[in-house]
């Protein structure tokens, strides 16, 4: 089978189209025949060799798939051969055939395309546990989002009003974003420039944020600070800039402001409590299926298309979700 194959860190020069042998489920996985597979900025961040997302080389990423069901290991009940479904692998996802547990192995419902299905199992389902698990949100909250033009970003502005709505600001890397970001549901969007934290606190009549979900490591977490509401929630889930990890602030900043500074991790998720993100790919997978949330997105025609697309990812020049076709 054909499969991207990245050969060491660095950039598309050692991302590699290769023919591998095809997986065999072990006890408790399934071995599902990509029909599309979803593209996300972890991919970028493996590629580039960031600490902790690699652990040998040669690396065959992808985090999402959705497609048929080739084969059933040792104990796995509730799934046939043949069944469309939705998954989300440890890794090896951009490739013919992926592996993943059964308990993240969700059937696709009748009627869902599996080109908006793939775009489930990280991204919609990292949006939903963002609002949900991690943030708390409640109907009215204003919630501020850096990186608001990627897939994560979009996902959250359609996610709000069916929760029970909301402010939705959004920040971006590049202010030519920001007219993508209105398009998607959010009521604000800027650059992160130094006007940021002023333009914020204009947009909130001087009130603050009540939730901030952020994908960009520290780097922005004193701004998050500076900007939240009394009671805010601050949600760091990635560290999309690939730099050094500052400290968190010290208690008596948060006490104050009776702020909380929450992690998230969909990887770590996925490996300690996958029923909790089983769950949440159900319900986006619901959501999509009966027409409350729609999902826009990039099809690239096949695998010799994504490290360019990476490039565009890691280059912020990327606007919404890629899904890449690999099988029929």
């Amino acid at each position: 089978m054909r499969a991207l194959v990245m050969t060491a860190p660095g950039g598309s020069e050692n991302s590699q189209i290769q023919e591998v042998e095809a997986p065999r489920p072990g006890p408790g996985e399934v071995a599902i025949d990509v029909a599309y597979a979803g593209l996300n900025f972890v991919d970028v961040m493996a590629r580039r060799g960031d600490g902790g997302y690699v652990q040998e080389w040669p690396y065959r990423p992808g985090k999402e798939v959705s497609g048929t069901v080739r084969e059933l290991g040792e104990g796995v009940t509730g799934l046939a051969v043949g069944d469309r479904v939705v998954a989300a692998p440890v890794g090896g996802g951009l490739a013919g055939t992926a592996l993943a547990e059964a308990a993240l192995t969700v059937p696709a419902p009748e009627g869902l395309s599996l080109r908006e299905a793939a775009a489930v199992p990280l991204g919609l389902a990292t949006a939903m546990l963002l609002l949900g698990d991690a943030g708390r949100f409640t109907p009215g909250d204003t919630v501020l989002v850096h990186s608001a033009g990627g897939g994560i970003g979009q996902a959250i502005g359609q996610l709000v009003p069916l929760l029970g709505g909301g402010t939705l600001i959004g920040t971006v890397g590049r202010p030519s974003k920001a007219a993508a970001v209105t398009d998607s549901g959010y009521q604000h969007a800027f650059a992160r420039d130094e006007a940021l934290a002023e333009s914020v606190r204009a947009a909130t009549g001087g009130r603050g944020v009540d939730l901030v979900l952020d994908p960009l490591g520290t780097e922005a977490l004193d701004l998050d600070l500076d900007v939240s509401a009394p009671g805010g929630r601050i949600v760091l889930f990635g560290n999309a800039g690939g730099g050094s990890l500052d400290a968190l602030p010290p208690l008596g900043r948060l006490m104050t402001g009776n702020l909380t500074v929450t992690g998230f991790s969909h990887r770590f998720l996925a490996a300690t409590a996958p029923e909790r993100l089983g769950r949440a790919i159900r319900r986006v997978l619901d959501l999509l299926a009966t027409g409350g949330l729609t999902v826009p997105v990039t099809e690239l025609p096949g695998l010799d298309a994504v490290p360019a697309a990476h490039d565009a990812m890691q280059e912020r020049r990327a606007v919404g979700k890629y899904v890449v076709r690999v099988g029929g």
